[in-house]
């Protein structure tokens, strides 16, 4: 058989070159190489026994292709995240389709899968906010499913609030500021699209809180000194995660806006960088010379060479962008290198504007840096500023003059 009818008959051989060119533009290694390899041919003889051409390799296909991996005996590159380098370059190349999210199977199923593409395409959602609101309006159509079947004209307010007490039960109130408002965001939705005839959104119980009853919780400066000085800068992953750490406590950047940071959103000229921030808003801020000596040590000594834009890499193959998980657990184990309790990424942001109160900064001033929308989000750090608050407090009765 010649090599022209070989990739006749296997749907994906011709790319084979063009994927191994792929694996060592982004760090793999040889051995680790050929299991990528291995896996396009196993899809490839798939494809051809199953009589399918690459462009009908959905999302349900696929699974049932690792499926049938597994029951085979392979132990490696048998999920979607092992996969993910080779199904990358097939979507890039367009010989197969983009993973599609499934809506599970169920009587709201339809309408379900026009609330997702509602939420992406209308309102404009990130990922894992359509996943969140989609998972809620699962639970709460399945709630009201009876005995498999879903009536639309019996769903009542009872139900709404039965469902909301009963997700909640056993949160702490935890999770009710999450699911509170994607429910109104579902029933909204369903109204509009005349499966329920009531305004059922306003029976959604509205969740208790205080505003402004909690403390900023950061962290001392000491304990931020050691989470840094934990990081051996003499080798690549130690300069990453000083960078990393660095922006945290003294820029107050999310664990998504680091990650999200690219090389194109460095200006050194001018000395500023852009932020991807929440609600996909781009702000450009002042980037202080000691951070970006430390951002430029890194990308010039301990990150490693790769086609990604992304400022922070990966330390091993395949050289992509850190996740958002990633940069959290960044400060996981930092904490767990200086034996401090773990805490979140967050807490850094708390940390970086009790940092700049205690220097003297106004609270305008701190809500710029943080790019609060509103100056009440600011307000919040007033309570921890002791100097401003000790003339306004009152001396207690009866007590030493």
């Amino acid at each position: 058989m010649t090599k022209r009818q070989d990739e006749g008959r296997r749907p994906l051989a011709a790319h084979a070159l063009g994927f191994s060119e792929e694996l060592a533009l982004i760090g793999y290694r040889k051995p680790r190489a050929a299991a990528h390899l291995e896996l396009l041919a196993d899809l490839s003889n798939w494809l051809k026994g199953e009589g399918r051409a690459p462009a009908e390799l959905g999302t349900v296909e696929f699974a049932r292709f690792l499926a049938g991996r597994r029951e085979r005996g392979h132990r490696d590159l048998i999920t979607t995240v092992g996969a993910k380098p080779l199904i990358e370059y097939l979507v890039r190349l367009g010989v197969v389709p983009s993973p599609v999210h499934v809506v599970p199977e169920g009587p709201g199923k339809a309408l379900l899968e026009r609330y997702r593409d509602y939420l992406t395409n209308e309102r404009g959602l990130a990922e894992k906010g359509v996943d969140l609101y989609e998972q809620v309006a699962h639970q709460f159509v399945t709630s009201v499913q009876v005995e498999g079947s879903l009536d639309w004209a019996n769903v009542s307010a009872a139900d709404v609030t039965r469902f909301v007490v009963a997700s909640s039960q056993g949160k702490v109130g935890a999770h009710a500021p999450s699911l509170v408002p994607a429910l109104r965001s579902f029933l909204r939705f369903a109204l509009l699209e005349g499966c329920i005839s009531l305004p059922l959104a306003q029976a959604v119980p509205s969740v208790a809180g205080w505003r402004m009853s909690s403390l900023p919780r950061g962290i001392g400066h000491d304990e931020a000194t050691r989470l840094l000085d934990s990081c051996d800068r003499d080798k690549a992953g130690g300069r990453r995660d000083y960078a990393i750490l660095t922006l945290l406590i003294r820029l107050g950047l999310r664990a998504g806006e680091v990650a999200a940071m690219g090389l194109d959103d460095l200006d050194w000229r001018a000395g500023e960088f852009t932020v991807h921030g929440k609600g996909r808003r781009d702000e450009r801020l002042p980037l202080p010379h000691d951070v970006g000596e430390v951002i430029a040590e890194y990308l010039r000594h301990g990150r490693p060479s790769s086609t990604s834009r992304t400022v922070f890499l990966r330390l091993y193959a395949p050289y992509r962008g850190l996740s958002v998980p990633a940069v959290i657990w960044t400060v996981y184990n930092a904490c767990d290198r200086t034996g401090l309790p773990r805490i979140g990424a967050h807490r850094l942001r708390h940390t970086a504007a009790s940092d700049m109160l205690r220097a003297g900064a106004s609270l305008a001033e701190i809500g710029a840096v943080l790019r609060h929308r509103s100056p009440q989000t600011t307000a919040i750090y007033a309570k921890v500023d002791h100097r401003a608050l000790g003339p306004l407090a009152r001396p207690w009765p009866g007590g030493v003059q």
